[in-house]
């Protein structure tokens, strides 16, 4: 073997993450090995810090910090909990906080309905959603699912469980991103942007 067994192990766990290939887990690898001890022992002590000092939200499931019983937007008193947006990924709330325009509760589902990938409603944080909507003091529930297949196809199921309840149920708005040229849309952007379009002073 070429290669020593703890450098293609570091590779071998490298390429088993999302994004990154073979030659990119090297290149990754071979930083690690050629740069200060310094680097390698922050980067393994962040990784066990990952598992043992973080934890799951019990009402949003969202990402929080290992030993708080709620995270910090559902403890968070000036946030109002009859507003409820849902999301596949704890990156999504990240994305959403950053535009520091949402003051609700969030509802993360830890993924999206995938018949090929055998994800089935099951699979997702669907059972406590309904959960908490059922319990009352949800008034709208904001489907932000991602724009794609497998994100429309769980908004639709989410729908179809939340309409005995009568709370109002949103989707985001899609459409032509700022600074876009029409000429370089795609037929779907245009379509949705066409169907969602609002009445000028609103």
């Amino acid at each position: 073997m070429l290669i020593p067994e703890p450098v293609q192990r570091l590779i071998d766990a490298f390429a088993r993450l999302p994004g990154v290939g073979p030659k990119t887990a090297a290149r990754l690898t071979f930083y690690l090995l050629r740069g200060g001890e310094d680097l390698a022992l922050e980067l393994a002590n962040a990784l066990q810090e990952l598992k043992t000092n973080t934890a799951t939200c019990p009402q949003c499931f969202n990402i929080t910090s290992a030993g708080r019983s709620l995270c910090e937007v559902c403890a968070h008193p000036q946030r109002d909990p009859t507003l409820l947006c849902v999301v596949e990924e704890p990156l999504d709330v990240l994305a959403l906080e950053r535009t520091g325009g949402f003051q609700g509760l969030y509802h993360v589902l830890d993924g999206a309905l995938n018949p090929i990938e055998g994800i089935g409603p099951d699979d997702l944080r669907i059972r406590e959603l309904t959960a908490r909507v059922q319990a009352g003091s949800v008034q709208e529930v904001i489907l932000a699912t991602n724009p794609s297949i497998e994100g429309d196809a769980t908004a639709m199921y989410i729908q179809q469980q939340l309409a005995p309840f009568g709370v109002r149920l949103t989707r985001l708005a899609r459409g032509l991103p700022a600074g876009g040229d029409l000429e370089y849309a795609d037929q779907n952007t245009l379509l949705r942007a066409l169907a969602g379009r609002q009445n000028l002073g609103d």
